[in-house]
C-alpha cells in the first residue's frame, strides 16, 4: 500500500501591495485545493516584493498585525489543507524584518515557523547587487515538523538556504522526508543553478523537494526565474512550472523516500575525519 500526498506549489509575481498579492495567492490556493491538493506551498516573499529596502521595511507589519497570518489560517481551515506560507516579511525591530516561513495545519493552527538562516548578499556578474542582511535579521534554528501522512516530515528552508547542503543533511538525518525550498531566485542564478541545486538536495538526502517560486519582473525592476518544481527522492523532476503565475500539482509517494534511502544509505555513512593542509 502506497502513502500518497497530493501537493501543490504556487508560483507568483508578487508586487509592492500586500493586499493585492494575498488576494491573487488565495485564489490560486483555492484552485489547487479544488484539484485535490492536500498540502499547498507558496513562494518566498508571498506578501510582497518592494524596493528600495527602506520601503520594504516601512511596509512590513509586525507579526501580530500581518494580514497574511489570519488569511492563511482561515484558508487552511476552510479548505482542510496543510498550508505553507513560503515567507512573509514581518517587522522584528525598528530597522529589521524577518524573512519568515509559516506552516498551518488543516485546522488553521500555525504549527511551525522558520526564519531564513542564510541571507543573500551578492554582487552578480550582471552588475545587480543584493544585500539581504542590511534589511533582514537572519535566523539561527533549523526546523522540521511532522505531517499527518505516514512517513511525511517537512524540513523548512528558504531560497538561498538551498546552497548549504549541511542544513538539509541535518534535517534528513533527524527525520525530514520532504524539503520545502520556497524561493525568489534571480534570473541569472536561476538559469545556471536552480534545477541543479534542487536535484542535488533531493539526491543527497533521498527526500522530496518542493520549490514554489516567484517569477517575472517585480517592483523596481528585479526579475525572478520562476520554474517552480516538485522533485522526487531519486532526483527526478516530477513537474515543473514555466515563467508565469500559476501552480503545479503532484502526488508524493512517501514510500519512495524509504526506497531511495535504502538504495543509497549515505545519510548513515558519516565518518569522522581530520584535514591535512599541505603548504604549496
Amino acid at each position: 500500500m502506497t502513502h500518497l500526498v497530493k501537493t501543490a506549489c504556487i508560483q507568483l509575481n508578487s508586487g509592492p501591495d500586500i493586499a493585492d498579492n494575498l488576494a491573487v495567492c488565495a485564489a490560486l490556493i483555492r484552485e489547487a485545493a479544488a484539484e485535490g491538493a492536500e498540502m499547498i506551498l507558496t513562494p518566498e516573499n508571498t506578501c510582497h516584493m518592494r524596493t528600495p529596502q527602506s520601503a520594504k521595511l516601512e511596509s512590513s507589519p509586525p507579526e501580530e498585525h500581518h494580514p497574511g497570518l489570519p488569511l492563511f489560517s482561515d484558508l487552511a481551515q476552510e479548505l482542510g489543507i496543510w498550508l505553507l506560507a513560503g515567507s512573509f516579511s514581518v517587522r522584528v525591530a525598528d530597522d529589521k524584518i524577518a524573512n519568515r516561513s509559516y506552516l498551518f495545519s488543516d485546522h488553521g493552527e500555525m504549527v511551525a515557523f522558520y526564519d531564513k538562516i542564510h541571507l543573500f548578499d551578492v554582487d552578480l556578474p550582471t552588475g545587480e547587487s543584493h544585500r539581504e542582511s542590511d534589511l533582514v535579521r537572519g535566523g539561527g534554528r533549523a526546523v522540521i515538523c511532522g505531517l499527518p501522512w505516514k512517513g511525511a516530515v517537512l524540513g523548512m528552508s528558504i531560497c538561498y538556504d538551498v546552497r548549504f547542503p549541511a542544513l538539509y543533511r541535518m534535517m534528513a538525518q533527524h527525520g525530514a522526508t520532504i524539503m520545502a525550498v520556497p524561493s525568489a531566485f534571480t534570473v541569472p542564478t536561476g538559469m545556471a543553478h536552480w534545477e541543479s541545486l534542487l536535484r542535488a538536495r533531493a539526491i543527497e538526502t533521498g527526500s522530496y523537494v518542493l520549490a514554489p517560486a516567484q517569477c517575472g519582473t517585480h517592483h523596481g525592476g528585479r526579475q525572478t526565474y520562476g520554474h517552480a518544481m516538485i522533485i522526487g527522492p531519486w532526483g527526478d523532476v516530477i513537474v515543473e512550472a514555466e515563467d508565469e503565475p500559476g501552480y503545479i500539482v503532484a502526488s508524493l509517494d512517501m514510500d519512495a523516500v524509504a526506497r531511495a534511502r535504502q538504495a543509497i544509505p549515505s545519510l548513515t555513512h558519516d565518518r569522522e575525519m581530520t584535514l591535512d593542509i599541505i603548504a604549496g
